[in-house]
């Protein structure tokens, strides 16, 4: 192999490992989670036709702040990182990547969203970009120390999304718009614990308690997950309730929330981490089924 062949492998290989420890920096998966929840918002209130440049501004605005979000997130917890074995192989844990590049990496991202939602959408989307980012990586991830109430103030900046796809939409903060804020919010509380229940034993390493009750893997904070999951099908109900769904979107929402609550009751009974596998992957059916069930109705 030539040198220029051997330089041109070791370039492309070097930029797949940098391209991979960004993806893992931003946690890509979750950020794009974040991007569907407001896209989906902005297309539901949306009035008239939909323009497709700011759906994807909108995505890309919405991706920039949640990457620069899990940015600072694992700036500030590269200690505890390196404590547990979920995440232990990160960038910041291993020192694969200096804390400096990681902050101008989230600098600029957290600035190119903000300034996308603020002056392309309009001043209120920025201000709740801004929002988002600001309580979630300097509220909720030291807060995570103290307390397990953390997943409350943790499931603001996880709702905002649906806020800041609305008012990119309309300019406003309707009423519409603070119910699917609600249901996002809602939702959190049984989907982290299940992944708290989950990820108990490692979350201890790094000294989080966030279970609730006692933080142990017991009935009480089983229990716990119920009143919220109830909670979830009325609020799910509400679009239809304010008049702005149909019945089909509101039979296919309440089906996916009587399943989500199913999974909740199970692990009640048994207290098993199969089921609480189960009541986590209900979580992640239940938001996309839901908006995408909204969205359908509509169009």
């Amino acid at each position: 192999m030539s040198r220029t062949n051997t330089y041109q492998l070791t370039w492309q290989l070097a930029a797949k490992a940098k391209l991979r420890d960004y993806a893992q920096l931003t946690k890509m998966r979750l950020s794009s989670l974040v991007v569907f929840s407001a896209v989906m918002a902005y297309v539901f209130v949306l009035e008239g036709s939909i323009q497709w440049m700011n759906v994807i501004l909108l995505g890309l605005a919405g991706w920039m702040v949640t990457a620069a979000s899990n940015t600072i997130n694992q700036v500030i917890e590269k200690k505890e990182d390196r404590l547990m074995d979920r995440t232990n192989d990160r960038p910041l844990a291993t020192k694969r990547m200096s804390t400096y590049e990681a902050v101008l990496l989230a600098g600029v991202l957290g600035t190119a969203g903000i300034a996308i939602l603020g002056f392309h959408f309009n001043p209120l989307s920025g201000l709740l970009g801004a929002l988002a980012l600001i309580s979630y990586a300097f509220i909720y991830t030291p807060f995570k120390k103290i307390s397990a109430a953390a997943v409350f103030v943790g499931a603001v900046p996880g709702a905002m999304p649906l806020l800041i796809g609305c008012t990119a939409a309309t300019g406003e903060l309707s009423l519409i718009a603070f119910t699917l804020f609600g249901i996002q919010f809602i939702w959190q509380m049984p989907h982290f614990w299940s992944i708290a229940w989950l990820m108990n034993h490692d979350y201890a390493k790094a000294d989080y308690r966030l279970l609730p009750a006692n933080g142990e893997k017991d009935r009480a904070s089983a229990y716990h997950n119920i009143p919220y999951l109830l909670l979830l099908i009325l609020a799910g109900a509400t679009p239809f309730i304010l008049g702005v769904s149909g019945i089909v979107s509101l039979i296919v929402i309440s089906l996916a929330g009587l399943y989500f609550l199913k999974c909740g009751i199970q692990l009640v009974i048994d207290l098993s981490d199969k089921s609480a596998k189960k009541l986590m992957f209900a979580s992640f059916i239940y938001i996309p089924v839901t908006l995408i069930a909204l969205v359908a109705d509509k169009i």
